[in-house]
């Protein structure tokens, strides 16, 4: 059930200020806004559609004559109101990513019911054949919302500050499970005459739209605590419950630092390795790579950042993606006080140090500091690699170090209770920060720099860095190696994955073919069944041309997904040139229909 934490009457408020004009959203909100949608969908794997109806629910403002909702190669077949009297409607002009405004006359009605159905190519949806599934034997379908895809199988308002609740019926095929981000009515589904089973489902709070997300396969599920589970194909479900043993833990830490947890159940679903991203934060369900299960739990940290979510970026949500380091950098931060309780400040220590390696490679990496793409507010999109998550995570440390833990925490824990189920603007997270933490502190506000850590590139002065002792002992094996070492002699006995990680990326990108071998011959890299330590070896690989890793570079990109252990990848092929080209036209033409749309498109502008 869903927790019994309420969210504000009514829906949601729409943010006015001109910091929180979605960009990538046709919708006019002031004059009329969803904030209800109810989904009546059938989920047709033979045409790779979703077919059905969207109804609703509309709040207009008064003299309001239309409403804008969000489409992307939706063919629609009628809109009427809830009586069934037809409504006039009208598509305007395609534009590229963002799709194309669907315009309805009202004529007075607070619900439209539209018919419709998907496009086969809808860049949320990811229709998966069996042979591309852990089982082998039936299809799979997933969704990835995040964050404007949602609008090529649901017309609704496609902006997360439009915040709807929404309820679903989907019938599947038979033999095929259903589930989605809200609370699960008919676990087992509704048995129809033909054969198909139907589901329902519903999430009673004010969510942002790209949190809806589906998926329908050959789905078991083993709990893991009063409140717990996962989800996950049968060949995979006891390897991913042992991994996420901790999860009924997790939880509890969280709430132990921020305050209640709202959704009722958190589950996981671990995905085939198709799945684009390590993980989604969709309300109630977190969606998961495979990628993540090692065996040791050493990934697990991608579990409390989803789960740190439901904080930061599901109850109080960036209102346009010019913001997006609201959600990731906040939950980045919060990811790593879970594991600092839950696990030791040592381990947190490693994974903090390893986001300012992170940070440190997306500032020179985007063309220096001075670089716009440095910002933290700025275009929609915009900002470069991953730091909305690593500027965005350093920030709230640096804060965090100012003003000590403890009022830090506290004013956090205000924070999420005082715009709990609302979007939010950096412009408004800046004045809350005034208000309520610095309270006209001039020295406290020179000391933070709020202003330049938001608005202007690069990195200010002030910014903390936490260094691990144990990446410390790793550096010194890193220049072992480049001083000559054998492989066979280097510390690495019980190296977990993030030590690897820092070892393989530290070390100097030219090095000799008899030392790759060498690594190789002792650790096994090009085989190694940890999809983290396998990317960094292969990036190192392409950067020296080293062939013999070619065989292991083809099978991970033809049967891993995940776009930030893949686009690597194809960004070093890409560099290496006549050499590295080929190679990454010929891997790609074989792996690129294994990839979720929102792969595709990105490496489709990379290899053009």
């Amino acid at each position: 059930m869903i927790a019994a934490v309420a969210p504000p009457a009514g829906p949601a408020p729409i943010l006015t200020t001109p910091e929180a004009k979605d960009l990538l959203s046709f919708a006019e909100p002031q004059i009329a806004r969803v904030t209800h949608v109810d989904l009546d969908l059938v989920a047709d794997f033979a045409t790779r559609t979703m077919q059905g109806t969207a109804a609703l629910d509309i709040l207009a403002a008064p003299g309001a004559k239309q409403i804008i909702l969000d489409t992307n190669h939706l063919t629609i077949a009628k809109i009427t109101d809830a009586a069934g009297r037809p409504l006039n409607w009208s598509i305007g002009a395609y534009k590229d990513y963002i799709g194309a405004p669907l315009t309805i006359d009202l004529g007075g009605a607070k619900r439209i019911v539209i018919h419709y159905a998907s496009s086969p190519e809808a860049s949320a949806l990811q229709w998966l054949p069996p042979e591309l599934t852990a089982g082998k034997k039936l299809p799979f379908l997933l969704s990835q919302g995040e964050s404007i895809n949602n609008r090529s199988w649901i017309p609704t308002q496609d902006s997360p500050g439009i915040r709807q609740s929404w309820t679903a019926r989907i019938v599947v095929p038979g033999n095929l499970t259903a589930v989605m981000s809200g609370e699960r009515l008919t676990p087992k589904g509704e048995d129809l005459p033909d054969g198909t089973h139907a589901y329902r489902f519903a999430m009673p709070h004010a969510v942002p739209p790209y949190l809806i997300a589906i998926a329908i396969g050959d789905i078991a599920f083993r709990p893991l605590g009063p409140r717990t589970g996962v989800y996950a194909e049968p060949a995979t479900i006891d390897r991913a419950a042992a991994e996420l043993v901790d999860t009924e833990k997790m939880v509890t830490t969280a709430e132990s630092l921020y305050g209640p947890y709202r959704w009722g159940r958190y589950d996981v679903l671990v995905l085939p390795p198709s799945f684009p991203y390590g993980g989604m934060e969709n309300p109630t369900l977190t969606f998961a790579t495979p990628t993540f299960l090692t065996g040791d739990r050493a990934n697990v940290s991608l579990i409390a950042h989803e789960l740190a979510h439901s904080w930061s970026g599901n109850l109080v949500t960036n209102a346009t993606w010019s913001d997006a380091w609201l959600n990731e950098g906040f939950t980045t931060y919060f990811e790593n006080r879970i594991m600092e309780r839950l696990y030791s400040p040592a381990r947190a220590a490693t994974e903090a140090d390893l986001v300012w390696d992170g940070l440190q490679k997306d500032l020179k990496d985007a063309g220096g500091p001075a670089a716009p793409s440095t910002r933290l507010h700025g275009d929609p999109e915009g900002t470069f690699g991953q730091l909305d998550y690593f500027k965005g995570s350093t920030f709230l440390r640096t804060i965090e170090k100012t003003v000590g833990r403890a009022r830090w925490d506290a004013y956090l824990t205000s924070y999420f209770d005082r715009h709990a189920f609302q979007p939010q603007t950096t412009a408004g997270f800046l004045a809350d920060l005034r208000a309520n933490l610095v309270k006209g502190d001039a020295a406290l506000e020179a000391k933070l720099q709020l202003d330049r850590w938001a608005y202007q590139p690069g990195l200010p002065d002030n910014a903390v860095h936490i260094r691990s002792p144990e990446l410390e002992r790793i550096d010194a094996q890193v220049t072992a190696f480049a001083a000559g070492a054998a492989a066979r002699t280097l510390e690495a006995k019980g190296w977990t994955t993030q030590e690897w990680q820092r070892f393989l990326r530290g070390l100097p990108r030219s090095q000799q073919t008899e030392r790759l071998a060498d690594l190789d011959r002792a650790y096994g890299l090009s085989a190694s069944t940890n999809a983290y330590v396998r990317s960094a070896w292969l990036e190192l690989a392409i950067a020296n041309r080293y062939e013999p890793a070619l065989p292991s570079l083809e099978q991970f990109v033809t049967s891993v997904g995940r776009g930030i252990l893949i686009s690597p990848l194809y960004k070093g092929l890409k560099a290496q040139g006549d050499w590295g080209m080929p190679i990454a036209k010929r891997l790609y033409a074989k792996a690129r229909p294994t990839y979720h749309p929102v792969v595709v498109g990105s490496l489709d502008k990379l290899l053009d």
